[in-house]
This record gives structure tokens, sequence and C-alpha cells, in this order.
């Protein structure tokens, strides 16, 4: 007998294996993700995008954690073991790489979400957990899981949906649900040209955000009939779950970020656009996402840096940073930066302006250098004197320039080596 809704939260949070799916490239970020996968793409001055749902279960009370690989994945490896590998746990508590392998068959790759969780069901099954929270690993935002599973326990599911209002011309890009007053899940199209609106608010649709809880038996019994199934892709968005819908309870559950919120925040940043704008969000006055929230922190690995620094103040000469985030081992030294987002290690030398640039880590801007309304991919050394984001034209030569002119720079583009890039 549980005694408060926290209490129980607490019982099945530790009763809950979470699966983290960071398997893809994530294309839709160009030349970001041509040497990491996407959930290994720097974030907010010292993050990576994984750090947000392995950050979550953390906060939720989840501590029992599997981390699916596949593209590229050697920083993802590399990050997730320096940052998650001891994560100070207690004994039963750990962060589970599994990256892909020949397990089943001779097929060495995942061939879909669902695939991926099959592929590993073995491991999956020695860890004995009650209940499985599937999660995807590049997205961007803050949510307990505690409730959204106790949600599912009291609906007794057999599959819940974690699910978010999106404006209908942006749900083109998600999984799209019809549901009843009851919160059951009628229908369910992947990536539909027409998506279906929401009966309360016709402009909108009802968006998967890629967040799944089973009973862990249900979804070994799930995978293997899809496993067997020789039609199917074997992806949870395109098989299993429209199969589930027509012959199983399945909910969905609206997504609640911890606190009092009227918006959720929540960002796929799949795009250079979404990707340079989700960044520079951070720097508004009181942001939609506050990294600064100890009730929710942001877990990482940190590498031990001295602190930014700011050189001379001369007129012409004046080291200084304006309505910006300067993270760690930066020297702004006798240049201007306004507006901009700065990771560790970067360097903007003397004359140097840079505006409305996402510099990642380990980057120098070169002396009278002139950069704006750009991303910046690690370990560029951008020559003196060069201007990125002035002549559009000159731009598309060289660099990448997404629809709304932002531009993207990386070392290969440079025609500098990429041993510093992942």
């Amino acid at each position: 007998m549980v005694d408060s809704p926290k209490r129980l939260v607490s019982r099945i949070t530790r009763d809950t294996l979470a699966l983290v799916l960071a398997g893809g490239r994530g294309s839709r970020l160009r030349q970001l993700t041509d040497w990491r996968a996407k959930p290994a793409v720097p974030f907010g001055g010292k993050f990576r995008i994984i750090d947000f749902p392995l950050s979550n279960c953390v906060n939720s009370g989840i501590r029992r954690m599997g981390v699916l690989t596949q593209y590229k994945a050697h920083s993802l490896i590399k990050h997730v073991q320096l940052g998650w590998g001891g994560n100070h746990v207690a004994r039963g508590e750990f962060v589970e790489l599994l990256p892909a392998q020949q397990r089943m068959n001779d097929q060495s790759w995942y061939s879909g979400t669902a695939d991926a969780v099959y592929q590993n069901i073995d491991i999956l099954r020695a860890h004995e957990s009650e209940y499985t929270l599937i999660l995807a690993g590049d997205h961007v935002y803050k949510m307990d899981y505690g409730p959204m599973i106790a949600y599912h326990v009291e609906k007794g599911a057999d599959l819940t949906i974690g699910c978010i209002e999106v404006p209908v011309d942006q749900a083109r890009a998600f999984g799209v649900m019809g549901i009843d007053r009851e919160g059951r899940i009628e229908s369910f199209v992947e990536k539909p040209d027409d998506p279906p609106r929401m009966p309360s608010s016709p402009d909108s649709s009802l968006a998967s955000m890629g967040i799944y809880v089973f009973r862990t038996e249900f979804l070994f019994e799930q995978l293997i009939l899809d496993a067997d199934d020789p039609d199917s892709e074997h992806d949870f968005g395109k098989n299993v779950i429209p199969r589930l819908i027509e012959e199983h309870q399945v909910y969905a559950y609206p997504f609640r970020e911890p606190g009092l919120t009227d918006q959720p925040y929540w960002r796929d940043v799949g795009t250079i656009d979404a990707y340079w704008s989700a960044n520079l969000e951070l720097i508004g006055v009181q942001p939609d996402l506050n990294l600064y929230d100890t009730d929710w922190p942001i877990w990482t690995y940190q590498e031990q840096l001295p602190p930014a620094k700011f050189v001379f103040d001369e007129d012409g000469r004046r080291g200084m940073a304006i309505d910006s985030m300067v993270s760690g081992g930066c020297i702004i030294s006798g240049a201007v930066v306004r507006h901009s987002l700065l990771f560790s290690n970067v360097m903007v030398r003397e004359q140097a302006y840079v505006e409305d640039a996402v510099i990642l880590p380990n980057v120098q801007v070169g002396e009278g250098a002139e950069v704006r309304r750009a991303v910046i991919d690690k370990g560029c050394l951008i020559p003196p004197g060069m201007k990125i984001g002035v002549d559009p034209e000159s731009d598309k030569e060289r660099f990448e320039v997404s629809p709304t002119g932002v531009v993207l720079v990386t070392p290969q583009m440079l025609g500098q080596k990429l041993h510093m890039v992942r």
C-alpha cells in the first residue's frame, strides 16, 4: 500500500528501465552531423543533446538507463563514458551503452527503432524491470517521467505515448495522433502530408514526442511479433504503434514540464535554423529553457577549464561580450562579441567582431575577422580578416547556408583537419 502519489511515482520509477534511442544521424543538420550522431551535437554552451533525456531520467528517479548507438557513435560513446559512466550511482544503477552489433543474425545494423530494442532483448530481460521507458535521444526538453509512468499504471495501459501540441504546418515532421475524450489513441499517422487536426484547436495537431511507456513483458511480446513479420520495417512509429492501437489499450499523455509553465519547452533542433535559434534563445533574460534551474539540473561531462577572460580596455581594442553567454576557457582579446553563445575554449582575437553566432568548442576567430548569423563547428580556425555572414553569395560558394540565411562553417569547408570536430 502506498501512502501518496509521490511515493507511488518513486516506486514505479525505480522499477523502470529507460532506453534512449541515440543511433540516428539527423541529416537535416547537414554537415554538423557528418562526423557525429545528432544526440552528440553540442548544445547550450557546455552540454550535448543527449544530456537532456539522460538528465530527465536521473531527475525523475530513473537510475537504470541504456543508450542505443549506431551512426558514427565514437564521440557519443566517449561523452557518455566520461559524463555518465560513473554517474555517482549506487549499486544497481547504471548507464549502459548498447551499440549495434551482430547479436541476432548476420545483420549488424539496427533496421528500425523497434529492431534496435529487439536486438538487445536478452540484455533487457536480465534487468528484470516492470516498465520500460523508450526515449528519443535527439530532443531538448525538461520532463518529469514519473507522472507519465504513474498515468500509464492508472489507465491500465499497454502503451502510453508522450505527446505535445504543435502547429499543423510543423506536424508533418512527426507522428500525429487522434484521441477520444478519455485520452485513448484512436489513430496514429507517421509524418502525414495532411496532419489530423485537434477538435479543440483546428490549427494544431497532437504530435508524438517519441516517448513511450510499456509494460516490459508486453513490450517483449510485441517486439517478437514485429520481428517475425517479414513485411514490417521494424519501426515503432510506422509499424508497432499503428498495430497496437487497433488491438490494445494505447493512451496519450500530455507533455508536462517540471514546475508550472503555460507553454512547456520542447525543441526538435533538427535543422540548422532550429539549432541556431534554440541556442540563441538561451541568451534571453528569461528564456523558455532555464539552464540555471537548480531544482532540475542538466548533468554533463565538464572539462576542467579556467574562467573566461576578457582582455584589453582601450578605445578600438576592448575585449567584451554583450548580451551573450561565454563558457569556460574562452578568451576575448580586444574583440567584440554581441548576442552570441560561445562554447568552451573559444579564442576571439583583436579587432574581430562576432554577432548572432553559435560557436562550438575549440574555435579560433582570427584577427579582424567578422562572423555574423552563423554556426561555427568545433575546431574551426577562422583566418584573419575572413568575413562570414556578410556577403550571402560569397558564403554560398564556400559554406552551407540555411533557408533563413544562417551560415554553417565546418573545418572541412575551410580546408582544415577534422581531428577536433567530434
